[in-house]
């Protein structure tokens, strides 16, 4: 299944002035049925963007032999069913086809419209029953615990990328003063619903799952359902604020 990409907030024009800008990119193989389109190994909120450019378009194209388009912080991969290629283009390699068809769409999209972003507000309860965490960064950043969920709080956060667990945002950026790193030790079991901090990513985990995020506390927001016809909370290119609730409103939520 293709991912949802219709919330992003970006002019297709921009994708036509990243190629022909100073902006490289590169494409290469990913085993013999995929490929992957990297424009630098970096976090940076323009040149992911451009990645959910790129995807949306190669998505709306519906070019033949597609399976999945699989976008990340600054990179997209495309998946590919290699038979339906080499019927239709003979005496050529898959990859080249593909590759070529994807060069195209990065030259030539011109579309102007695209649905606005959608903007989510994430409960949290950062007390210290589900702050796991709070205490250890407090002494990190010689910060009280309320003015690290004040910072946490304060920003809104882009969801780079889908990935790791099912339904995991990947998300930023944190502020500098609470940019915390990953746990020496990782847990064994993080539950469903942490949020955690890792360098300058905040994200929840949407199952149970081994994990060492800095976790500071617990949304009742149920992130990923299976039973669902959506299944997965948030989008790529969703702009996420969290904003903090009691140990009651958790409950009752």
């Amino acid at each position: 299944m293709l991912p949802n990409l219709n919330n992003v907030s970006v002019n297709f024009n921009q994708l036509n002035v990243m190629a022909q800008s100073s902006m490289s990119y590169s494409t290469t193989p990913l085993g013999d049925s995929a490929l992957t389109v990297d424009f630098g190994n970096i976090i940076s909120d323009e040149i992911n963007s451009k990645v959910l450019l790129l995807a949306q378009a190669l998505d709306k194209a519906s070019l033949p032999g597609i399976k999945d388009i699989v976008p990340a912080y600054s990179s997209v991969t495309v998946f590919y069913d290699v038979i339906t290629l080499l019927k239709s283009y003979i005496n050529k390699s898959a990859f080249s086809v593909m590759s070529a068809q994807i060069e195209a769409r990065i030259l030539n999209v011109t579309e102007t419209t695209v649905a606005d972003n959608r903007t989510v507000t994430v409960p949290v309860c950062y007390s210290l029953k589900y702050g796991l965490d709070l205490q250890d960064i407090s002494k990190q950043t010689k910060m009280t615990v309320e003015e690290i969920i004040q910072l946490h709080t304060a920003n809104e956060y882009k969801v780079y990328m889908i990935g790791f667990l099912p339904g995991f945002a990947y998300m930023g950026n944190v502020d500098e003063r609470i940019a915390v790193p990953r746990k020496s030790e990782p847990r064994q079991n993080v539950e469903a619903g942490f949020v955690g901090i890792a360098g300058k990513q905040t994200g929840i985990y949407p199952v149970i799952s081994p994990g060492g995020w800095q976790i500071v506390g617990r949304t009742p927001i149920k992130l990923f359902d299976k039973g669902k016809q959506e299944p997965v909370f948030f989008k790529a290119g969703d702009r996420v604020r969290f904003y903090a609730i009691t140990e009651d409103e958790f409950d009752n939520y």
